[in-house]
C-alpha cells in the first residue's frame, strides 16, 4: 500500500485495543476509502456492506440482508429486516454466532450516508447497535463515507445517541507528490517530476484518476485521452463528483465555479455576487462543507482580519475541469496537444504549480531548513494608492526566527531566468511590503520553480534562497 503510514497506525491502535472502537474514515470520493480498509483488514472482516446510491430503504434493508448471506447467516435472506432496528439486531445475532468469542469482531459499513434516506431511522438502528451490543464487546466497526460533511455533521458531532462515541478519526487525504511518483512505480510506469507535475496539474494525487493512466504515453497523451476523448473517464467526472457528495449539488458547483474565475479566491460578498446563493447561514455551511470535504480553503491574507477571509479553489481537477474541460467538444486525437501550447495554458499552469506548492507546503519548509521553526503562511495583495503601486505576492511564509520568506513561484520548462523587468519588480515588492507592513523582520526572497535558476546579473543579490520541484517529491 503506497504512503498511509498515519492511517495504518490509527487502524493498528484500533484493532489491537482492549475496548470497543468506532472509526470514522472521511475524504472525497475515488480517494481511496474503501482500498485502505479492505487492504489492511483483509480476511479479518466479519461483515461488511455498502450502501447504494439513490435508493429507498426497502432496497438498503435487501442489500444489508444480502451483505448479511453473503458473511455466513444462513437464513438472512428468508428474513429480510423490516426496518434499521430489525437488520442491526440481526447484525448482532449474527456476531454472537460467530465462534472465538474473545475474538475483537470487525464490521465494515461503506458509503454509509447512502444508507440515510429520508425518514428511514437509519441513525435510530445504528445507534441501538452501538449502545446495545457493540459498546459492550471486543467490537471495532469502521464507517465510511465520500460524504465529508454528512459524516462530520451526523456521526462525529451527532447531538444525540451517537453523541461522542466515534473514537477514532481518519480523514484520507489525496497523495502527494512523493507518492504519486511512488504509486507509479509501483505499476511499472516511470515518469519524470516534470511529466508527473503536468499530471497532478489535472488530477491531483486522487488514486483512482491516476488509475487511468498509462505507461509509455506522455502526461500530455494520458490528459488527451482521460480528460479530452469522448470516453475519457475525468470527462464527466465533475457532475458525478459534487453530486455524490452534496445534496442539491448545483450551488456548491455554482461556488467552485465562482472560485475558479479568480485564482487568488473571493471574498464572501464576491460570493453571493456572483452566485446569487443568499449570505445567510445556507452559505455558510456550503462553503464550510466544502472546505472539510477538501475542495476550497478559507485563509486571511497578511495583516487581515477574519473579515477579510478569502475562498480559493483549491481541487486540482475541479479548477483544470472548469478552465479547460468543460466548455471543450470531446476529441480523439490530439485536443489536449494544441490546448498546453496556447497562452491561456501557460498562464493557467502557473496559478496551478501555485496550487501544488501550497499543497506541499511542508516539503519547501524541509528544502529552506526551517521544518522545526513555527511558521504561518499567506498570501498579499495590496491596491495601487498615491503612495505606491499595487502588488501581489503569491506566498509568504512567516516565520519565528524573526524572518519572512518572500516567496515567488514560477512554472517553467527549463531552468529559470530573471529579467530585468522582473529583478525590478521583486525588489519594488519587498520595498512596497515592508513599507506598508512596519515589519522590522529580515524578507527573504525565495523563488520555487521547476528546473532552478540560472544566475544571472539580474538575480545576483537579490534571491536569497531556491527551491526546485524536486524538494516537492521529497516524502
Amino acid at each position: 500500500m503506497i504512503g498511509r503510514k498515519e492511517e495504518k497506525q490509527i487502524l493498528t491502535k484500533a484493532f489491537a485495543s482492549n475496548k470497543p472502537e468506532l472509526v470514522a474514515v472521511i475524504g472525497r470520493r475515488r480517494v481511496g476509502k474503501t482500498y485502505l480498509i479492505r487492504s489492511f483488514f483483509r480476511d479479518k472482516l466479519d461483515f461488511e456492506v455498502i450502501g447504494l446510491k439513490d435508493n429507498n430503504r426497502k432496497a438498503q434493508l435487501k442489500n444489508f440482508a444480502f451483505s448479511l448471506k453473503q458473511f455466513g447467516k444462513k437464513n438472512a435472506l428468508e428474513d429480510i429486516p423490516k426496518d434499521w432496528l430489525d437488520a442491526f439486531h440481526q447484525l448482532k445475532e449474527h456476531l454472537e454466532s460467530l465462534k472465538e468469542p474473545q475474538r475483537k469482531k470487525v464490521i465494515f459499513i461503506d458509503e454509509l450516508p447512502w444508507m440515510y434516506t429520508p425518514k428511514s431511522d437509519f441513525l435510530t438502528g445504528f445507534g441501538y447497535f452501538w449502545n446495545s451490543y457493540a459498546s459492550d464487546n471486543n467490537v471495532l466497526v469502521v464507517i465510511c463515507g465520500s460524504a465529508t460533511a454528512w459524516m462530520i455533521k451526523n456521526i462525529i458531532n451527532n447531538r444525540g445517541g451517537l453523541h461522542n462515541r466515534v473514537t477514532k478519526k481518519i480523514l484520507l487525504r489525496p497523495f502527494t507528490l512523493s507518492e504519486t511518483k511512488e504509486y507509479f512505480l509501483q505499476r511499472n510506469i516511470i515518469f519524470n517530476h516534470y511529466q508527473l507535475l503536468l499530471l497532478y496539474m489535472t488530477m491531483g494525487g486522487i488514486p483512482q484518476y491516476l488509475d487511468q493512466v498509462e505507461g509509455g504515453k506522455s502526461a500530455v497523451q494520458n490528459i488527451d485521452n482521460i480528460c479530452f476523448s469522448q470516453l475519457g473517464s475525468l470527462r464527466t467526472e465533475f457532475d458525478n463528483l459534487y453530486s455524490s457528495l452534496f445534496a442539491k449539488p448545483e450551488k456548491y458547483e455554482a461556488i467552485v465555479t465562482a472560485l475558479a474565475t479568480k485564482w487568488k479566491g473571493l471574498s464572501r460578498v464576491e460570493i453571493v455576487k456572483l452566485t446569487k446563493i443568499n449570505d445567510g447561514g445556507g452559505l455558510t455551511t456550503r462553503l464550510k462543507e466544502l472546505e472539510q470535504s477538501g475542495f476550497i480553503t478559507s485563509y486571511i491574507p497578511f495583516n487581515k482580519k477574519k473579515k477579510d477571509t478569502l475562498y480559493r479553489l483549491t481541487d486540482n481537477y475541479s479548477l483544470f475541469y472548469l478552465k479547460f474541460i468543460q466548455n471543450t467538444p470531446p476529441n480523439d486525437a490530439g485536443q489536449w496537444t494544441l490546448i498546453n501550447q496556447t497562452q491561456s495554458w501557460k498562464s493557467w499552469s502557473g496559478y496551478a504549480f501555485e496550487n501544488i506548492c501550497l499543497q506541499h507546503i511542508k516539503q519547501i519548509k524541509t528544502a529552506l531548513g526551517i521544518s522545526g521553526i513555527h511558521t504561518q503562511q499567506f498570501s498579499f495583495l495590496s491596491k495601487s494608492t498615491d503612495d505606491f503601486s499595487g502588488i501581489q505576492i503569491d506566498l509568504l511564509i512567516d516565520r519565528n526566527d524573526n524572518t519572512i520568506s518572500m516567496c515567488e513561484i514560477k512554472f517553467y520548462n527549463d531552468h529559470f531566468i530573471v529579467s530585468k523587468k522582473e529583478s525590478e519588480s521583486w525588489r519594488r515588492k519587498k520595498t512596497i511590503f515592508k513599507e506598508l507592513t512596519r515589519t522590522k523582520k529580515q524578507i527573504f526572497i525565495t523563488l520555487i520553480t521547476t528546473y532552478g535558476l540560472t544566475e544571472n546579473v539580474n538575480s545576483l543579490g537579490l534571491i536569497d534562497n531556491v527551491v526546485d520541484m524536486d524538494a516537492l517529491f521529497a516524502s
